[in-house]
């Protein structure tokens, strides 16, 4: 059985200002509007517990998905350093794998499962489906973030045999900057004692190779599908706000937005997107669930959307 979203939107004089979305939470800023974080943020409620029944984000709990998860981030944080980061960005830039439309890419997804996420086991197209209308509903006014949802993990495609097929630990899983100490906050972190960057005094102090106030565009961040899909939308001329592409960029930098971590290297801009990241980050994570979405109801909206904000076809 297919259960779909509610799209109607409630009499706001009948609906507790608690579960509504109250339209002082949002200032117009250059063209755009951003949060106003003295009010609340929307009806959305989390819940507490995931598909697998433990909490969001509990890389402890004893399953045997936690056990592949941990291992997950053993390689990754074995394997990511900042010469590979490096070269994969400069490869992949490129843009030379093919041609195809968003839409297109949100139908591959359909063969992709997460192995370094411990709350979903299930194709990311849902994922995808659920977060946007998630998001719809409770910021009905912000299409360029209905669409942002849509496409943020559109990246995972590096999976597929096209795309390079690379391995899960280059592709999904939280991110963080490489060329400066890793922070405590980072899950797993005892595994980065066998990389190779560990090795190299200039990457060990709070700023590394970076200086304070740098901005998040001038770090190298670990390499994955956020950085990915961030080039594409980018080179392809994308016209998604600023507030847009950073989501896009750094949805997996939790050390950032969930523990506060290497803020010192942020600049104003960064700060100021850095609120609606936080905004999406409750969506994107809580949203997880066995719901499904009737697929081909939502379908002609964000088609819209695509081509209000996207070209036809992209370069990937």
């Amino acid at each position: 059985m297919t259960v779909c979203f509610d799209q109607s939107v409630q009499d706001p004089q009948l609906v507790d200002n608690k579960n509504h979305c109250n339209t002082h939470e949002l200032v117009l800023e250059e063209g755009f509007m951003v949060p106003d974080h003295n009010v609340g943020t929307g009806g959305f409620d989390a819940p507490e517990i995931n598909a697998f029944g433990h909490t969001f984000r509990d890389y402890d709990a004893e399953s045997e998905r936690q056990k592949q998860v941990e291992e997950f981030y053993r390689m990754n944080h074995i394997f990511q350093t900042y010469d590979y980061v490096k070269k994969m960005r400069e490869e992949y830039k490129k843009l030379d794998k093919l041609e195809m439309s968003i839409w297109e890419c949100c139908e591959l997804l359909n063969e992709v499962v997460d192995e370094s996420d411990p709350d979903l086991d299930e194709p990311q197209i849902e994922h995808l489906l659920q977060t946007a209308e998630a998001i719809r509903k409770d910021y009905p006014d912000e299409d360029w973030l209905h669409l942002t949802a849509l496409i943020h993990d559109l990246g995972k495609v590096l999976l597929l045999p096209r795309f390079g097929e690379l391995p899960q630990w280059a592709v999904v899983g939280d991110t963080h900057p490489l060329g400066c100490a890793f922070d405590d906050s980072i899950v797993h972190h005892k595994y980065f004692k066998e990389n190779p960057d560990m090795n190299n005094p200039a990457y060990q102090t709070k700023n590394g190779i970076y200086s304070e106030g740098c901005g998040l565009e001038n770090v190298m961040i670990s390499w994955g599908h956020d950085d990915y899909m961030y080039l594409v939308a980018k080179e392809n001329g994308t016209t998604l706000p600023q507030a847009g592409l950073f989501i896009i960029r750094y949805h997996s930098f939790y050390p950032l937005h969930r523990s506060g971590a290497y803020k010192h290297l942020m600049n104003e801009e960064d700060a100021e997107n850095l609120k609606w990241l936080q905004i999406f980050n409750k969506y994107d994570l809580y949203s997880k669930s066995k719901v499904r979405v009737d697929v081909e109801k939502v379908k002609p909206y964000y088609m819209s959307l695509i081509a209000k904000y996207f070209p036809e076809k992209l370069r990937w």
